[in-house]
């Protein structure tokens, strides 16, 4: 019988594709899995059984602010989870510990009662914190660093974020892309009928920050009404993006949207964007869903320059590539999928391609029980 698993995810796992793949591939080859989140704002259900997977839900209400003024949110998770994971400790024999708010209960724990501890790292946490003072940013380095070598296992989501995390030696690791599960929704044609030449419809959904380009995006589409944006999702600059959008351009809102439906709206784009601030050190190494979902839906994508989608994309031949925050670049790039069809759909093509040989769940997959395995057996 394959030892019992419970995941741990710092949110209320009611829209994390990765936590759900992850969970149901483990739970499809008998593995007993649970999830379990933090129901942060108090509005889902307890418990909820999925394919393959349980999720359970710690409801710990709070008010999310800026930087520094979260790290009191931050000690009383830790103490609500490690709690629980404590009373709870012979309900499982493995810990997933997905990213460094979750992982230090679980090490603890785990050394203390015998139990395996797999640290996915979605992102390098120091590195996100923008608002953060350095010297917490340090110490929050160093403690994480200790955490990747004392876990059996480590996993991350690009293989380039082994420069990420240099200075830790990790006792085993594998990388598992954000490769989506094929989707079987109708392709949507580059140019619908009917559409009048010149139009372009580009979509983004996802989180709404200042550093994913997105208001150089709206500069960009001012002057071109031609062009239009689906827009969806959440963010810290929601608001304002949408008051910046609501001046004059071409663009549809979304709110946020189920998974399947932010696909569907995927589809039915000419090019889909993703274009990161490389300031950001977490951006320098991201390998973001949205750029696999493209190649998954044969779409072309604009991504920027030194934030390693950019390597992808060059590779595979499957968009282009843009200095962040230059919108004259933004501009060309989107001028040519407009004018030249046959290239926008050849990017289409190589992205498809892309995903059928290289970044699919099912290689994922595979990856992901094979390093299961390797960790149980050590």
């Amino acid at each position: 019988m394959p030892p019992r698993v419970l995941i741990l995810r710092s949110n209320p796992v009611h829209s994390d594709p990765r936590v759900d793949k992850i969970a149901r591939a483990l739970g499809t080859a008998g593995y007993p899995v649970q999830v379990l989140g933090w129901d942060y704002d108090g509005t889902h259900p307890a418990f909820e059984q999925r394919e393959g997977y349980t999720v359970q839900r710690l409801e710990l209400p709070v008010a999310f602010k800026r930087g520094i003024q979260n790290l009191g949110h931050e000690l009383r998770w830790q103490r609500k989870l490690f709690g629980w994971l404590h009373s709870h400790r012979n309900t499982f024999e493995v810990v997933h510990a997905c990213d460094f708010d979750t992982v230090l209960p679980a090490l603890i724990v785990g050394r203390r009662h015998q139990k395996q501890v797999i640290y996915d790292i979605f992102d390098f946490y120091a590195d996100m914190l923008r608002q953060t003072p350095e010297l917490i940013r340090k110490t929050i380095r160093r403690m994480d660093l200790w955490a990747i070598g004392h876990a059996d296992g480590i996993i991350l989501a690009d293989d380039s974020r082994y420069g990420q995390i240099a200075g830790a030696v990790p006792r085993r690791s594998t990388v598992i892309y954000n490769c989506p599960e094929d989707w079987d929704g109708a392709e949507q044609p580059a140019n619908p009928p009917g559409a009048p030449t010149g139009e372009l419809t580009l979509a983004y959904v996802g989180l709404l920050q200042r550093e994913r380009g997105l208001f150089e995006l709206i500069d960009v589409l001012a002057g071109h009404p031609e062009w239009r944006l689906e827009l969806g999702g959440s963010g810290a600059e929601a608001e304002a993006l949408l008051a910046a959008a609501r001046q004059g351009i071409n663009f549809h809102w979304h709110a946020r949207l189920p998974y399947a439906q932010a696909l569907a709206l995927n589809a039915r784009a000419d090019v889909l964007i993703a274009t990161f601030d490389p300031a950001i050190p977490n951006h320098r190494y991201s390998s973001s869903n949205k750029l696999f979902e493209a190649m998954m839906l044969g779409k072309p994508i604009i991504v920027a320059r030194d934030t390693n989608m950019d390597r992808l994309v060059e590779n595979h031949h499957c968009g282009l590539v843009v200095t962040y925050g230059d919108r004259t670049e933004l501009t060309q790039a989107l001028t040519r999928f407009t004018e030249d069809v046959p290239f926008r759909e050849q990017c289409g093509r190589n992205a498809r391609t892309a995903y059928e040989h290289e970044y699919n769940w099912q290689i994922m997959q595979r990856r992901l029980l094979d390093f299961y395995q390797s960790v149980i057996t050590s």
